[in-house]
């Protein structure tokens, strides 16, 4: 009879490697299948007073239905960047748009924007009427195919929804009646308050860049947010156009279309001289000829894409703003700031502040042509 082994004299190293074996085995079966990719979990927000920029997940219950208390979160501003390579530096972005109207152009055109989907964030506000409900339903909708059934890279961090808590000054929001002169400072301190309102609730702290883009802005570069944040200025404006069909040769032309993005003049000055502290001056209307030098008949054929300019005005179809700017006071005024209101009133509260706004009159965003 052969001799008998003794345990004892088994290998130490077959008993470490099968439990390690063991360990991975276990913890292969316990580990859920759809977790999600790593950057996109630790974005994720654990309580809901967490930053709104952040997704919130709810959390689960304690075994007593007590919730968890919110963690002590510390953020060091300090070391929160909005540099040039924002895409290196993993900057995350806030696009906030006032819709009044859902066009699924915007929409299709936001989905090809190539900078890191989770590192965005959307907010809308819309306003609480009928064409809002309507713009609100047709939004939600893409954002069901996007978030839960789109591509995992299309998809992005966070998507916030705000009704606005007043009602619109204008009954209709044709492109026409938006730009008769008599609803300008109406219409205009309407814009200003959903844009102050969407600013201030969604703004979170680590946010490092803020895109203003518009709801009827249609196309645009893929790489809207690396082209404009290359050029690392602490607000800068893109060229807006709209593209049409030439009724004298029948062919697809294009044509400036915001008026707001200007350097200040001479005779615009003397025109606020002498208005009352109630009135604004508006750009774009012969009645009131300003002769500021406006960006919008800066464009060159075959122009130097980054060729930049100095502003005093800006307009909001699409507008980077570095998060300081914002942190640091600068809004949007609803009233007559220095004669202005709106984006261009933006513009000068932002240099009282010591920001400077600057354009790029070769590159260009289209808007919608209704």
């Amino acid at each position: 009879m052969g001799p008998v082994r003794s345990l004892r004299r088994t290998n130490p190293l077959t008993i470490i490697v099968g439990v390690v074996l063991c360990i991975v085995i276990f913890i292969f079966i316990l580990q859920p299948s759809n977790s999600d990719p790593p950057a996109r979990k630790a974005a994720a927000a654990s309580n809901p007073l967490s930053p709104p920029t952040s997704p919130f997940r709810k959390q689960n219950e304690q075994a007593n239905g007590k919730r968890i208390p919110p963690p002590v979160v510390h953020y060091h501003m300090n070391n929160l960047t909005s540099s040039s390579d924002p895409v290196g530096n993993r900057e995350t972005v806030l696009i906030l748009t006032p819709l009044a109207k859902f066009y699924q152009e915007y929409w299709d055109n936001l989905l090809r924007l190539s900078y890191p989907h989770e590192l965005v964030t959307l907010a809308f506000i819309i306003p609480k009427n009928r064409e809002g409900n309507a713009a609100t339903a047709a939004l939600q909708e893409q954002i069901t195919k996007t978030q839960k059934s789109g591509p995992e890279k299309k998809r992005f961090a966070s998507i916030i929804i705000e009704r606005q808590d007043f009602e619109p000054p204008l009954v209709s929001q044709t492109e026409t009646e938006r730009h008769k002169m008599e609803n300008q400072k109406a219409r205009r301190a309407a814009m200003s308050r959903a844009r102050n309102s969407l600013l201030f609730t969604t703004l979170g702290p680590s946010t490092s860049w803020v895109l203003w883009l518009d709801a009827d802005i249609v196309e645009t570069p893929p790489t809207l947010i690396q082209d404009l944040a290359a050029h690392n200025k602490p607000i800068i404006v893109p060229n807006c156009f709209q593209r049409f069909t030439d009724p004298k040769t029948r062919r697809r032309a294009e044509r400036p279309y915001d008026f707001n993005s200007w350097q200040d003049s001479e005779t615009a000055q003397k025109l606020a001289e002498g208005m009352g502290k109630d009135d604004i001056l508006l750009e774009g209307y012969a009645q009131m000829a300003t002769y500021r030098t406006l960006m919008a008949y800066m464009a060159e054929n075959n122009g130097d894409l980054k060729q930049e300019v100095d502003l005093d005005g800006v307009g909001g179809t699409a507008l980077l703003v570095k998060a300081e700017v914002h942190r640091d006071g600068a809004m949007f005024p609803p009233f007559p700031f220095y004669n202005l209101i709106e984006t261009e009133g933006f513009a000068k509260m932002a240099k009282r502040l010591g920001w400077s706004s600057f354009g790029l009159p070769n590159y260009k965003v289209y808007h919608y042509n209704e």
